[in-house]
């Protein structure tokens, strides 16, 4: 007994010490009983004697992780679970919350995974009933947690158990038990009305809502995200959903709960608003169903009950939202009691925008659902009038009205508070507000307009007065921010139906030109003084986003012909008749920015991603080039903008230099090119003629990292041949010495490295075939040669470094991107690499040593924990075993198997593409073994004796990555089939011993009655295959694997 002490006191530390060092030794010694299956019967001990709720605690969820992670026995698993199902009708009402939840979680895991093995399994929902039938509350209680974890439970996929047998459990178990466990959990909710024990009404509603939100029909819907689409609910349930009384009860429990139950109730009301269309018997029914709907929300808006507290209040417009989801303005409009639930509405709703600061978010559903009734009056047949006139130009209105009261107000200083900052978030909410200003547009752009003026005039007194105050400057500035983001979102969406489209043409043109005027302002006088200033940003980023609005519907190719009355009314108003002059004032406005703003990444970066918009645009880049402003940006791109000098603003340069590149290269010319790259070349001219000794000085670094930035940029503009060739011959061979010496002064330093080494694996990038040299030019060669100079350079210096304390960026990323460079220049097809050796040059030998040296001395670990190296170190090797597989055959044992071993964690990972690349250098290995050394006499070339080596060393090696490719067939869902396909043929021609051995092993893990069916699979899989690699047979092997798993997955 003494042991057992020992045992509470060691869970005791486990479960409650402070101590991370004792808490880590005591979970040292308790592991075994979690990862040794001959524990088992030592946890049954712990829980029937002893004490404390830790041991407890130990040995259920030691229980769990045995069922969850091994292959138990049947009988063992059925033991478990009869032996927990009395251990909890005896000693579950004694025991602690935190050990039933675990018990429970324990008896429902092992139902899941024995499902579809023994009929015993599924009697889970009785007993749940037996324990419910039991006199005492506790049982009542613990009946329903079993079945609230068993819903939730089968609803949700494990890591141990293949997705699709997930789905075959869920199904079985939504088509055998869910309708019955809702039915439980109405028959409960109305035994419990008049309860007041709060704690199994909660049970009973959760029951209810676990079940609504089950995934009837497997599209795994995020959770996160609160949208959801219809719900599937299964035809046999049709009764129970038109039975008037189901919507009542979470009507009344709403009404007689408070939050957050009531919550709850309105969480289910929200599924049961989504059922889909089908489900009623037929039209009159599903009115019936729609009407309830109605009446039970319109009692909740008279009374106004329960919607003082937010979580409740968010549901319930969450639910309000739904109505027009899933129902017709056609089918709301005929509904008895729609004039009254309307009016209601709409009264919420202005209420609801009156109060903003407490009902932000919630306001937004409110919108979705007005702008979605006014999309639909057009399609409304038939004499019931919507009332829709009535109420949306007020809820426009009131919107507006509610920003600029927000601003008035003052947001807390808090700056995660002010949706102005977040820009994207901002206009996906506005989303729907354009339809409602639309709807009667007339009236809505006079009231924006009304509204805008005196604060547009006061803006530009402002400008001319020499000090005012700062507050009151910032919120005139939030307010036109917030008017500019409505106009903006509101050209978005070019015209919504109802009215003729000149006549809202002229009103965008109305509108737009207001934000036009405000833009000759904002940088003059006063305010060109106050850039520092967070309003004054938030306000030039609304302008922007304007800007790209304005320009997608109004601006370029398609927009020509369709903005005639736009165009007249804006001549009318503003003199701007054409495209090319409204262009000019966007450009103007980003010229502006980047010269005046230093301070601020986010406007900067803004402003550049429009500036990249113009430019990559087929029709808009053209006409830029006739603007003198962009004329003036090319030819003076480095004095000018002091952004370029801020280290901060560093990375901005490549967007600012790809955008220069973009228009430098439309124009096609040489000289025009060579002219605009001169502040580049005396950058150049600069940094070479430094002295080893100044070279490790910050100006030199800041130059360095500035330059390799702007490079790239330019280096990404190229996209074709010709202009490739421009800056090629611009930089080879007068400036790739400068790259070695940066690299080779600078290895320590990640900031000088990573740009440098970013531009060039963007400079050997063969992207648009753009790096195809003349058939007598040796350029492929000799820039393959500068590239090995520089990886070798970087390689052999970082390898000797010791490890700093962030190994990834001082290390790793560098590592990366150089193997990157590797790869690219290795597939880009310019460089004929068997020259190389025929000519006795070390440069593709010493770059493939040190870049393998450098993977190596990476854990594999590592490299599967950081996402960009393990692409880089797989797209490595799959180019290695593709076209220098000699180089790998030559490896020494250890480092052959080292790699081969991380192709088959490669193979096991998640990501496909990284599957399929492993898969392909597989199949070039075991194509190679199986040309050379099964089908070939006795094996002659070095590389082939090397391979027969390595294999003969570790005969397991081909084995074993067969039967993880079987595995992952067979067992998983792959999305690659056709990829792993290729090496599985290869490995089984390579050993036809290997194939039998594996089937034997596979079939012996099926069940024995299956073992017929199985085996007469396997035969059909090597049906009209014969043995060769040739691309038929290959396909031929393809299809009957297809074939294969489809049948052998058949239960």
């Amino acid at each position: 007994m003494e042991s057992l002490a020992q045992l509470e006191a060691l869970c005791e530390r486990l479960y409650n010490s402070q101590d991370s060092a004792e808490r880590a030794h005591a979970e040292n010694t308790l592991k075994c009983f979690s990862m040794n299956v001959d524990y088992i019967s030592q946890c049954q001990y712990i829980l029937d004697n002893a004490l404390t709720p830790y041991a407890l605690m130990l040995a259920s969820s030691s229980l769990l992780k045995q069922v969850t992670e091994h292959t138990l026995a049947l009988q063992l698993r059925l033991d478990i679970r009869n032996y927990i199902v009395n251990y909890l009708a005896t000693r579950g009402p004694k025991l602690q919350p935190f050990v039933i939840g675990s018990l429970i979680q324990l008896l429902c895991r092992v139902t899941k995974f024995g499902w579809f093995d023994d009929d015993r399994f599924r009697d889970v929902v009785k007993e749940s009933m037996n324990f419910m039938s039991q006199a005492t509350s506790d049982h009542y209680a613990i009946g329903l947690k079993i079945l609230n974890q068993l819903v939730s439970e089968m609803n949700q996929p494990n890591p141990g158990l293949p997705s699709t047998h997930h789905r075959r459990v869920a199904c079985s178990f939504r088509d055998q038990a869910l309708f019955q466990i809702f039915q439980i959990s109405l028959t409960s909710l109305r035994q419990l009305q008049n309860d007041d024990v709060n704690r199994l009404q909660e049970l009973a509603l959760s029951l209810s809502l676990k079940c609504l939100s089950f995934d009837f029909v497997g599209t795994s819907i995020d959770e996160s995200s609160e949208e959801f689409g219809t719900v599937q609910i299964p035809s046999s349930w049709k009764p129970l959903l038109e039975d008037p009384s189901t919507l009542q009860i979470y009507f009344d429990y709403y009404a007689i709960t408070k939050p957050p139950l009531s919550k709850e109730a309105l969480e289910c009301l929200v599924r049961l608003a989504s059922v889909r269309r089908s489900l009623f018997t037929n039209d009159a029914a599903r009115s019936k169903f729609l009407a309830h709907l109605m009446t039970g929300t319109k009692e909740i808006l008279h009374t106004g009950q329960g919607l003082a507290d937010h979580e409740n209040y968010h549901e319930y417009c969450r639910l309000l939202g739904r109505f027009k989801v899933n129902y017709q303005l056609s089918e709301l409009v005929n509904v008895e009691g729609y004039s009254d639930w309307i009016r209601l509405v709409a009264e919420f709703t202005t209420k609801s925008l009156q109060s903003w600061q407490w009902a932000s978010s919630s306001v937004y559903y409110l919108l979705g659902l007005w702008s979605r009734l006014v999309t639909s009056v057009p399609y409304l047949k038939g004499d019931a009038p919507s009332l829709l006139d009535e109420f949306v130009p007020a809820i426009t209105e009131g919107f507006i009205t509610s920003r600029f009261d927000s601003v008035q107000a003052g947001f807390p200083d808090d700056l995660s508070e002010n949706p102005l900052d977040n820009v994207e978030l901002l206009q996906d909410q506005l989303d729907c507000f354009p339809y409602l200003c639309r709807f009667q547009y007339e009236r809505s752009s006079l009231f924006i307009i009304n509204i805008m003026e005196p604060i547009l005039q006061t803006y530009t007194e402002k400008a001319r007065v020499q000090t005012s105050a700062k507050s009151e400057l910032s919120v005139i500035e939030a307010k036109l921010a917030w008017i500019v983001h409505i106009i903006a979102s509101i050209v978005k969406i070019k015209q919504s139906t109802g009215c003729s489209a000149e006549s809202q043409e002229v009103f965008d043109a109305e509108l737009s030109a207001h934000v036009l005027q405000l833009i000759n302002v904002t940088d003059l006088g006063l305010h060109s003084q106050r850039y520092g200033e967070l309003s004054k940003q938030r306000l030039d980023r609304a302008i922007l986003v304007f800007f790209q609005n304005f320009r997608k519907s109004y601006v370029g190719d398609q927009a020509m012909h369709s903005s005639k009355q736009l165009y007249a009314r804006l001549s009318e108003l503003l003199g701007l008749h054409d495209h090319l002059l409204l262009l000019n004032v966007i450009v103007s406005k980003i010229a502006t920015n980047l010269k005046s703003y230093a301070e601020s990444e986010e406007v900067i970066d803004h402003t550049l991603s429009l500036f990249l918009e113009l430019a990559s645009g087929y029709m808009t880049g053209k006409l830029l080039l006739k603007l003198d402003t962009v004329k003036f940006i090319i030819a003076h791109h480095t004095e000018q903008f002091p952004f370029l000098e801020e280290y901060r603003c560093s990375r901005s340069r490549t967007t600012f230099y790809y955008t220069i590149g973009w228009l430098i290269f439309m124009e096609d010319s040489a000289i025009k090119f060579k002219s605009s790259m001169e502040p580049l070349l005396q950058a150049f001219i600069r940094l070479e003629s430094t002295p080893d000794a100044m070279f490790r000085t910050d100006n030199v670094k800041y130059a360095l990292i500035g330059l390799m930035r702007d490079l790239r940029g330019i280096a990404m503009a190229t996209n074709s041949r010709r202009t490739y060739g421009f800056l090629f011959d611009w930089l080879y061979p007068a400036h790739f010495p400068l790259l070695l010496r940066g690299i080779s002064h600078w290895t320590d330093t990640p900031e000088v490295t990573t740009p440098l080494l970013k531009f060039v694996a963007e400079f050997v990038l063969n992207k648009a075939q753009r790096l195809t040299f003349d058939s007598s030019s040796p350029n492929g060669i000799l820039l393959f040669r500068e590239v090995s100079k520089l990886i070798v350079a970087y390689g052999s210096r970082i390898l000797s470094l010791p490890n700093a304390a962030d190994i990834y960026a001082f290390k790793y990323k560098g590592i990366w991107i150089s193997v990157t460079i590797l790869t690219r220049a290795l597939a880009g097809n310019y460089v004929n690499f068997g020259v190389f050796e025929l000519y006795g040059d070390r440069a593709l030998a010493d770059a493939l040593d040190i870049a393998l040296k450098m993977t190596l001395s990476i854990p594999l670990a590592d490299i599967l924990a950081f996402r960009k190296l393990t692409k880089a170190y797989f797209a490595f090797i799959e180019i290695l075993f593709n076209s220098h597989i000699l180089f790998i055959l030559n490896l020494d044992t250890n480092t052959f198997m080292h790699i081969v071993g991380s192709l088959e964690s490669g193979l096991k990972g998640l990501d496909t593409n990284i599957s399929s690349q492993c898969a392909s250098a597989v199949d070039s290995l075991a194509a190679f073994y199986f040309d050379n050394i099964t089908m070939g006499e006795a094996p002659t070339s070095p590389a082939a004796i090397n391979l027969a080596r390595h294999i003969a060393d570790c005969p397991r090696l081909f084995p074993e990555i067969l039967k993880t490719l079987f595995e992952i067939v067979l067992f998983e869902d792959c999305g690659n089939q056709w990829s792993l396909s290729r090496p599985m043929l290869s490995l089984i021609l390579v050993g036809e011993q290997i194939f039998t051995d594996l089937k034997a092993q596979i079939l012996a893990s099926q069940p024995a009655d299956q073992h017929q069916r199985l085996s007469l699979c396997f035969d059909k899989l090597m049906v009209d295959v014969t043995r060769s690699l040739d691309s038929k047979n290959r396909d031929k092997f393809t299809q009957n694997l297809t074939l294969f798993r489809n049948e052998f997955r058949v239960k």
